[in-house]
């Protein structure tokens, strides 16, 4: 069996946590980037206006990401990923709708602010 994490990271938890579980798993690793990096202004939950806000509110919007992967060697996929406004970043659908995992085994792992 050949495990692949993926992750997406805005500020460096979930890449410190992903890069824990794919050591111990002795996995192969993902960055799931966006073609346009967040800023800390971006990231303000507070501002309506902020870019995370905007694509929060509209569930059918997909950041593009700058590459995806082939992941047809693999037989699991972790997807780790930040919890913003109680749920996964638009960008993790965005991933998720550019490979083919059927017939894998798909596990997510979240984290939370600095936890």
């Amino acid at each position: 069996m050949k495990t692949l994490v993926t992750y997406f990271s805005a500020s460096g938890v979930t890449k410190r946590v992903a890069e824990k579980v794919a050591n111990a798993l002795d996995a192969d690793i993902f960055e799931i980037a966006p073609e346009t990096p967040y800023t800390a202004a971006d990231l303000d939950y507070m501002d309506k206006t902020s870019r995370s806000t905007i694509e929060m509110n509209d569930k059918s919007f997909r950041p593009p990401i700058k590459e995806t992967i082939d992941v047809s060697e693999y037989d699991t996929i972790l997807i780790g990923f930040p919890v913003w406004w109680y749920t996964a970043p638009t960008i993790i659908n965005t991933f998720i709708e550019s490979i083919d995992i059927a017939g894998k085994t798909a596990i997510a792992f979240c984290t939370s602010g600095g936890t």
